[in-house]
C-alpha cells in the first residue's frame, strides 16, 4: 500500500469521506473498524434496529444494508480498475437500494454478519494487490478514481455512517 491517495486520484466530492480516514495503513484500519462496527451493531438490539431519527430517514437496519451495498459497489469498482478494465461504470442509486433492499425485514444480527463477510471479501481482494495495482485508474459515476482512493472511500464511508449512527440514532 502506498499511503494516502493524492487529490488527483478522486473527485473533491469524495473529500468528505476520504478526509475522515486518519493517516496510517488503511487495510489495518478496515480490519479494526469492522470489528468495532459489528460490536456496535450487536450492542443495539433488535428492538431499536428499526428506529429512524426523523421521518423519511433510513432505519438503523437500512444504514447497515447501505454500508453493505456500498462496500460491494466500491470493491467491485476496485476489482474492475485493478484488472485494468477502464470501461466507465455507472453510479448507483443508494436510496433505491435502501428502499427495496429488504433490510428492515432482516434481523440486525444477520445484517451485521453480512457486512462483516463483505469486509472479509474486500480485504482478501485488497491483500492481493501489488503497488502498481493500487495506482490503476478507472471511472465510475463520471469520476476518475484510483484503486487506492476506493479503499479510502470504503474506510471513510464506514467512519461517516458509524458517526451518524452514534450521533443521531443511539
Amino acid at each position: 500500500m502506498l499511503g494516502r491517495p493524492h487529490k488527483d486520484e478522486y473527485s473533491t466530492i469524495y473529500e468528505g469521506s476520504i478526509g475522515k480516514v486518519p493517516d496510517g495503513n488503511v487495510l489495518e484500519m478496515l480490519e479494526r473498524n469492522i470489528t468495532k462496527t459489528v460490536s456496535l451493531l450487536r450492542s443495539i438490539g433488535e428492538h431499536k434496529a428499526a428506529y429512524r431519527y426523523a421521518p423519511g430517514k433510513w432505519s438503523i437496519k437500512q444504514v447497515v444494508g447501505h454500508l453493505s451495498d456500498s462496500e460491494r459497489v466500491f470493491s467491485y469498482r476496485a476489482l474492475r480498475f485493478a484488472r485494468g478494465d477502464t470501461t466507465p461504470l455507472p453510479g448507483y442509486e443508494e436510496n433505491l437500494y435502501a428502499d427495496i433492499g429488504n433490510s428492515d425485514i432482516q434481523a440486525l444480527e444477520a445484517l451485521a454478519h453480512e457486512f462483516h463477510a463483505i469486509r472479509q471479501s474486500t480485504m482478501a481482494l485488497f491483500r492481493s494487490f501489488d503497488d502498481d495495482t493500487w495506482l490503476r485508474k478507472g471511472t465510475a459515476s463520471d469520476v476518475d478514481f484510483t484503486v487506492r482512493a476506493l479503499a479510502y472511500q470504503i474506510a471513510g464511508h464506514e467512519i461517516h455512517h458509524v458517526g451518524i449512527l452514534q450521533e443521531r440514532y443511539l
